[in-house]
């Protein structure tokens, strides 16, 4: 028998809410912000005894190990499954984070009925939201199926008593932060309360081989509320965005034990509920393209999924000393510098002293460098006065010394651009931005 020995773990102090550990008493716990939670805590054991690995148990080498096939079922929102990488495995926990009102139940809810209207069993357990109030949300969306079971719950022992009598082959608990239990210290929403309602979830979805989605708050900051255990216990992190004054939604993979985490789910909210988008390209693209100055497309990248996105600038005389630079959808440092360049390198001094817009068609925000060209060969047209060209997309990044450099999964994006109709793409081919501008613009 083998003896592993460790050094003794002192006393200290323990977080009552969290479970934190320090050497001295603080007033507040450091890592949940708790006012009056820290205690001392009793030694640990010192010693740990090795145990006899049983066969079945051993280690044995990658090489040896089958392969079990994955049936993943189908939620009936394609653009879900997409993100999900073909749809949601049995005995997964997928937790589901967004702003309050982006429509994260309203996607749950359709789901659930679609995986009802297919003879499945769907528990559907509302914690925030009386049975009242989802059934008349189901009623305006038209997500009602005998098959969908609905539990306004808060106590976690209910909700596990529920999945014992209904047996469904799908739960959703909306949300894991208002659900609480008697066996964890804190108040519903807390860092100990929150990992043991997930724990305890987790552990009935791996024995029974059923899948739960979880509804997970946001902190101001975007975060998922809650401990950072919650995301290690899952299998899956979802994050809803939108921005609340348009109708587009994105669904991004940010944890995906099963799949890909570069697939992005487009959606759209209606007055009927959430529709799914498999092909977004005319929401980002206006009729004014080729026909005004100062707008140019370009082709970005959501996830694998290429989107033409059209990016508009409106350059004015300023009337004030100091400009103003209004941006929307893009990078406000990223417009500064490609100001500066264009003046540098383009020979546009005026633009110096005039006051900036620029925005993205369908409030759509993009972050990649590819975007540069775009936003510069708007500016430009803008202070030329002359439009680009219909059948012109671009894609590159810029560099100080005003050159352009290639985009990211190139051959995608100009695949995309000639599938839509734009005959002429601008990139790095052009290796000046003096030159772009001159072959953009409508002659």
């Amino acid at each position: 028998m083998v003896t592993a020995r460790s050094r003794p773990t002192p006393a200290g102090y323990r977080c009552a809410a969290c479970g934190w550990r320090g050497a001295k008493w603080v007033g507040r716990c450091p890592e949940c912000q708790g006012w009056g939670t820290v205690q001392e805590a009793e030694a640990t054991a010192g010693r740990v005894q090795a145990a006899t690995v049983p066969v079945s148990r051993q280690a044995r080498p990658i090489v040896d190990v089958p392969m079990d096939p994955v049936a993943r079922r189908r939620t009936g929102e394609p653009e879900f499954d997409r993100v999900l990488g073909g749809g949601v495995v049995p005995g997964s926990v997928i937790l589901l984070s967004g702003e309050p009102g982006v429509g994260k139940s309203t996607l749950l809810l359709a789901v659930a009925s679609h995986v009802a209207a297919m003879g499945a069993r769907v528990l559907y357990v509302s914690a925030e939201e009386s049975l009242g109030q989802v059934r008349l949300r189901a009623e305006r969306t038209g997500t009602l199926s005998p098959n969908l079971w609905l539990s306004a719950e808060t106590d976690l022992a209910v909700v596990l008593g529920q999945i014992d009598q209904v047996e469904p082959a799908l739960v959703i608990v909306d949300s894991v932060q208002t659900v609480s239990t008697a066996d964890a210290s804190g108040i519903a929403g807390g860092p100990a309360q929150v990992r043991e309602v997930a724990a305890s979830l987790t552990r009935v979805a791996k024995e029974r081989d059923l899948p739960i989605l979880l509804v997970g708050h946001v902190t101001k900051d975007g975060q998922i509320a809650g401990p950072r255990v919650l995301e290690h216990l899952v299998d899956v992190v979802c994050h809803f965005e939108g921005d609340q004054g348009t109708a587009l939604r994105f669904v991004r993979a940010v944890k995906n034990r099963f799949g890909p985490t570069d697939e992005v789910g487009c959606f759209e909210m209606t007055g009927e509920g959430i529709a799914g988008v498999s092909d977004p390209s005319g929401l980002f693209v206006s009729r004014a393209v080729g026909t005004e100055p100062g707008t140019c497309v370009t082709i970005a990248l959501e996830g694998r999924r290429a989107i033409p996105v059209e990016v508009q600038a409106l350059v004015v005389k300023s009337t004030s000393p100091h400009p103003r630079l209004v941006v929307n959808g893009v990078d406000s440092a990223r417009v500064s510098m490609l100001i500066a360049v264009l003046q540098q390198h383009a020979n546009l001094k005026n633009i110096a002293d005039s006051d900036v817009y620029v925005s993205t068609v369908g409030g759509v925000r993009l972050t990649e460098p590819a975007v540069d060209l775009a936003i510069a060969l708007a500016l430009g047209s803008a202070v030329t006065g002359m439009p680009i060209r219909g059948d012109v997309a671009v894609s590159g990044e810029i560099s100080l010394a005003g050159e352009i450099r290639p985009a990211v999964q190139a051959a995608r994006r100009e695949a995309e651009a000639k599938r839509l109709g734009f005959t002429t793409l601008i990139g790095p081919d052009l290796a000046r931005l003096r030159d772009a501008i001159v072959e953009a613009v409508a002659h």
